[in-house]
């Protein structure tokens, strides 16, 4: 399995393997030393018993990651081909599980150029106000105040905005790379 890396078109089926993989290992060592303690000496009161209990903690922290991931998939390889060969310009990030501390909230891709966050979710229970809100507050905090942020359901709109600011950036060939590579980051930092 080739590892990904979060902002990468197949993160999120990447990381949801690894996950469940971590799990099922966690849960089977914390059972291997539980067994081992009963085996020994014939009672479940032993000092195994609680190092297992205590082993449950970190395998219930990647059953949650398993289970909060579960629901979404990551972007079609063939929609995500696409997107990248119309945005060469533009600063790109897909398969993102946005979090804010009321929501969940999944995202497709995102393009960023200059001023301009576009996104794109096909997730119906996405709400995009909520999801635009928080993104505009999280790069509020990062000092980026005044940028353009909308998020959309539609694929082929997406697409068609997305290569209008491809062109534009093309023309315009500024040195704002840097500036979209921490707008990326930023909100990479709130996504699973």
């Amino acid at each position: 399995m080739k590892k990904k890396v979060k902002g990468t078109p197949g993160y999120l089926d990447y990381k949801k393997k690894v996950e469940i993989i971590q799990t099922v290992i966690y849960f089977g060592i914390v059972a291997a030393i539980f067994i081992l303690g009963y085996t020994q000496t014939g009672t479940r009161l032993n000092v195994l018993t609680v190092v297992a209990v205590l082993g449950c903690l970190p395998a219930s922290k990647a059953l949650v990651g398993v289970i909060t991931r579960l629901p979404y998939r990551s972007i079609d390889k063939a929609k995500a081909e696409e997107i990248a060969e119309r945005t060469g310009h533009l600063t790109v990030c897909y398969d993102m599980i946005i979090t804010s501390r009321e929501k969940v909230m999944p995202a497709d891709c995102i393009v960023i150029s200059e001023h301009h966050v576009f996104g794109y979710t096909h997730y119906e229970k996405t709400d995009l106000k909520k999801l635009e809100e928080h993104i505009r507050s999280l790069l509020t905090e990062g000092n980026y105040k005044g940028l353009t942020v909308k998020f959309l359901r539609e694929y082929k709109p997406f697409l068609s905005r997305a290569e209008g600011l491809d062109n534009i950036a093309s023309v315009e060939k500024s040195d704002g790379k840097e500036k979209e590579e921490e707008i990326r980051r930023i909100i990479l930092s709130s996504s699973m």
